[in-house]
């Protein structure tokens, strides 16, 4: 009996028997007379629009001040915001400018497109607001906005004397190139580090930062010791000297040594660093430089990290330096462990036999090493590493080791060099920004140019080698690049190159809105 019950009951619902629906009564507007919902006011929402305007009162209206070099807006009295166009920085900057919007609801808020050279600003904004007998309604206005262009005062102060800096930063290496410029460049950029810089000065033995503020200054260095191990000094000279408010104006500058220690350097370390990490080495490979230095053991591979407190209580240089690598062609390889990782990076100890290029045809003058390279190597391909065989080296922690004996060869890493002669010319499917600098070439100019470009070529094929390398770093694509069909064919599956995956497009807000007629918004690049 319930069962008949429960299921006639769920056939009428189903049918819609017995529901009555619920209808919504109309009145005429007083106004207009037309049938509507009824509302607090019984007026339509034309007829409310006409007799109510909530954006009375409220400033449509407005100027800003532009700063055309450093592309930064006044915030008065004093304060400079940096803002892109179209942004949300600059949004919130505009809709603050308005007065009285604290007495309306805002809801929304977007840009109206204009013209980058009519010097105006369109902001769109819908607000809300209660009226009489509670109805709440919401209307939509334009502000319009001029912008007026004018320096703040560090781009006056520089523009009126280029050379009126405050705090200078002189980062220099002592070595015989220019890798780690060239790293430490990159992320610069990438974390935009040298945003208050006012000139930048490439230098014969490292590069010149000059900053209108002394506090921009410091903070660029303590973003210097955080990526690679420096150490630094600081000197001011006075410039002048107000004795009625004594006040006194004074120039900074920050000398600041990095360590003569790079990537693939060989190394002998002294007697008493080599005891107080255990009795490694004496003879050591550099794997790493960041703000602390990564050293290998190539025979046992037994490996330490030294930051910059430690390195510059007791500092040494290199033995041999990358660009004293010699090419070899392995013979054979024969692992002699289990493969390990450190840091990130593998490495394998393997017995090999290697042979110097440059000997073929000449004589037959074999070596057998031990290298951590055994993951890599196999026979028939091309490693570089340093010639101790028939090396002359006046290094003096080397001669305190009197009963050291040197192995004949040490093998730093595997070479491309041959197979990167197919692709040689051809452009990359990458590039990289670079800071805008000036060259100081005193002598011999066209010599350094020609050493800077051949370093730099050396840097990108680092770059593809080194996955470890290029990860702190932003790669962008290539916009002029055009594979080739023979491309496909021709280029092997064994050399290193960068995945497009790595790659970040090129992409400014602007972009987006520029018409085909109009020139892209081009950055200082370097391919």
């Amino acid at each position: 009996m319930m069962e008949g019950v429960i299921r006639f009951t769920e056939m009428v619902e189903e049918q819609g028997m017995f529901n009555v629906k619920q209808t919504v009564g109309t009145v005429l507007c007083c106004k207009c007379g037309i049938l509507m919902q009824p509302n607090a006011v019984n007026m339509c929402a034309k007829c409310l629009k006409s007799e109510v305007d909530i954006t009375e009162g409220l400033q449509k209206h407005a100027t800003i001040i532009h700063c055309p070099e450093c592309d930064k807006y006044l915030h008065p009295p004093k304060t400079w915001l940096k803002a892109q166009l179209e942004s949300k920085e600059l949004l919130t900057f505009c809709v603050k400018r308005l007065k009285n919007l604290n007495k309306v609801r805002l809801i929304h808020a977007d840009f109206i497109w204009t013209e980058p050279h009519s010097k105006r600003i369109k902001v769109r904004l819908t607000i809300q607001k209660e009226i009489m007998n509670g109805a709440i309604i919401e209307q939509t206005f334009i502000a319009e906005y001029v912008v007026q262009d004018q320096m703040c005062d560090s781009c006056s102060r520089v523009q009126a004397n280029p050379d009126q800096w405050v705090a200078a930063v002189q980062l220099r290496q002592h070595v015989s190139h220019r890798r780690t410029f060239f790293y430490l460049e990159q992320l610069i950029l990438k974390h935009d580090a040298a945003a208050h810089c006012i000139r930048i000065t490439q230098m014969d033995s490292g590069i010149d930062f000059f900053f209108a503020n002394r506090s921009h200054a410091v903070k660029f260095l303590e973003f210097v010791g955080k990526v690679t191990p420096v150490r630094s000094r600081d000197d001011k000279q006075l410039v002048s000297h107000d004795v009625k408010s004594s006040t006194y104006n004074y120039k900074y500058t920050f000398s600041v040594d990095i360590a003569p220690i790079c990537r693939e350097d060989l190394i002998c370390l002294p007697p008493k660093v080599a005891i107080r990490l255990g009795n490694m080495g004496p003879l050591v490979i550099c794997t790493k430089v960041t703000n602390s230095i990564a050293l290998l053991d190539p025979l046992t591979l037994r490996h330490c990290f030294l930051d910059a407190d430690q390195y510059w209580r007791s500092s040494f240089k290199s033995l041999l330096s990358s660009r004293q690598l010699v090419e070899y062609i392995v013979l054979d390889v024969e692992p002699v462990s289990s493969g390990v990782t450190i840091g990130g990076s593998k490495y394998l100890l393997a017995d090999a036999q290697v042979a110097r290029v440059s000997d073929f045809g000449k004589n037959d003058l074999i070596f057998n090493v031990r290298t951590h390279l055994g993951h890599l190597l196999s026979a028939g391909d091309y490693a570089l590493g340093y010639n101790l065989y028939g090396a002359n080296s006046n290094d003096t922690e080397l001669d305190k080791y009197r009963d050291l004996i040197l192995p004949e060869v040490m093998l730093i890493k595997k070479s491309y060099e041959e197979k990167r002669q197919k692709k040689r010319g051809k452009p990359r499917s990458w590039k990289l920004k670079s800071l805008a600098m000036e060259v100081d070439d005193s002598g011999n100019g066209r010599d350094n140019e020609e050493k800077r470009n051949a370093e730099y070529e050396q840097f990108l094929r680092d770059l593809e080698e080194n996955p470890d390398l290029r990860f702190q770093i932003s790669l962008y694509q290539n916009k002029d690049y055009e594979p080739s069909e023979m491309a496909y064919v021709t280029d092997g599956d064994d050399v290193p190159s960068i995945p497009l995956d790595e790659l970040i497009a090129d992409l400014h807000i602007r972009d987006a809105e520029t018409r085909p007629d109009e020139s892209e918004d081009g950055d200082d690049m370097r391919d």
